[in-house]
């Protein structure tokens, strides 16, 4: 994913556009990842295809390069399995969502119980908004003899985005089980217990995340924006120049610290919850505050962002 003010439809954010540097991860609840991809560094791809679970290039030049590979792939064999989920999850990576579905949905009609493919459609379904469509989908895309630790993170950002994060964060902890330690759910579970009020467990989470061998520049970006929550302002600086310059960092943290300021939804996600779990009201209000918010398009990419890997 190239750096940048966007989110991964290729928008950029309404606010703040002159921000160098900061990816999705770190502009408000970090870019939860979904199935545990990583950044690399990418530089140039020859047009050779790429196997579809091989991680996505980091690049928008390179990522172009991938999905016109294998839409190529697709045209000529468009009943292969293969060649429409590499080119459903390009085009996904490039925010063509609608486009992404309408693949997925064509070969899925074909291969019903063919479940890699209905996890898939979820996701995709799940990337263009379509929660409740990706909620059905997803719980056909495994069995309870065989649950997926992967459908049970997208299932929880698709609960997330749903205004239940306390579903949410038991479809996480139930990925856990199957998957201890893998740092792309730590990181979906550390932002949903953020935004849940209950910062210093999605601390704990977070740094456990960020410390894993498979861990990225978004989930270091999500322990920036728990930290700068909480006003540990330098320690997010430091971590954050990990990734970027330190001129970009202090920039980035400031910006956070502002957005913070100027969000009555942010700054009640600093207050503690003494009760733990927000009963269903609160939970709706919160919503409804933040849907009003001026940092509405930055909340919903969160849990976007969450269930779109």
């Amino acid at each position: 994913m190239p750096s940048g003010v966007y989110d991964r439809t290729g928008q950029p954010f309404p606010h703040h556009a002159k921000m160098r540097g900061l990816t999705l991860a770190a502009m408000l609840a970090a870019a939860l990842c979904l199935t545990g991809c990583k950044t690399i560094s990418m530089d140039d791809i020859t047009g050779s295809i790429l196997p579809p679970d091989t991680t996505l290039p980091s690049s928008q030049e390179a990522m172009w390069a991938y999905t016109r590979a294998w839409e190529k792939r697709y045209d000529s064999r468009p009943a292969d399995k293969t060649a429409a989920l590499a080119y459903a999850r390009g085009l996904r990576a490039l925010g063509q969502h609608e486009q992404a579905v309408a693949v997925v949905q064509k070969i899925a009609l074909k291969n019903p119980e063919d479940l890699e493919i209905l996890g898939a459609y979820g996701k995709a379904l799940a990337d263009a908004g379509r929660l409740s469509e990706a909620a059905e989908v997803l719980k056909k895309a495994h069995t309870p003899d065989r649950p997926n630790w992967s459908i049970l993170s997208a299932q929880g950002s698709v609960a997330d985005q749903m205004g239940d994060p306390q579903a949410a964060q038991g479809f996480y902890r139930e990925a856990l089980k199957i998957n201890p330690g893998e740092p792309s759910v730590l990181s979906n579970l550390g932002l949903s217990l953020a935004l849940s009020k209950k910062l210093d467990e999605a601390e704990g989470l977070l740094r456990r995340a960020s410390e894993h061998p498979k861990s990225d520049q978004r989930i270091r970006q999500n322990l920036v924006l728990v930290l700068a929550l909480q006003g540990k302002f330098t320690e997010a600086e430091t971590i954050a120049a990990r990734d970027v310059s330190q001129e970009q960092a202090v920039a980035n943290v400031a910006t956070i610290r502002q957005m913070i300021a100027q969000s009555n939804a942010w700054r009640d996600i600093q207050k503690p919850d003494p009760q733990g779990v927000h009963a269903t009201k609160a939970r709706t209000q919160n919503a409804q505050k933040l849907e009003a918010d001026p940092a509405t398009a930055w909340t919903q990419a969160i849990a976007k962002a969450n269930g779109s890997r």
